[in-house]
């Protein structure tokens, strides 16, 4: 079964939200995700404006990925939006595919 990869991408209004978003994930998001289901979790700050980032999730089948989102992504999403609410001048954006290829440099 290939594995899956899931991306929550946010743009922000204000790039102080956007520091605090990113240290909320450091600090406990990123562990959540993994602990209810993903393989490994990365934080990413896109370059550009606006303030975009986006946090990157692997899953070991397209089955890990329906039960965390069935278990588990309601309750860590709304945590998140408690925090970060939408009137702070946040959008997100999903997306979900299957991991086609892959390289991993090896020394």
């Amino acid at each position: 079964m290939p594995e899956v990869a899931y991306t929550v991408e946010c743009t922000f209004s204000d790039p102080a939200v956007a520091e605090r978003w990113l240290a909320w994930l450091e600090r406990e998001h990123l562990a959540d995700v993994c602990a209810a289901g993903a393989l490994t979790a990365v934080a990413v700050r896109l370059d550009g404006e606006p303030v975009r980032c986006e946090a990157r999730y692997r899953f070991a089948s397209r089955a890990a990925f329906e039960s965390y989102e069935r278990e588990h992504a309601p309750r860590l999403r709304s945590e998140g939006l408690e925090r970060f609410p939408l009137a702070l001048g946040l959008t997100y954006r999903r997306s979900v595919g299957v991991i086609a290829a892959e390289h991993v440099r090896r020394d």
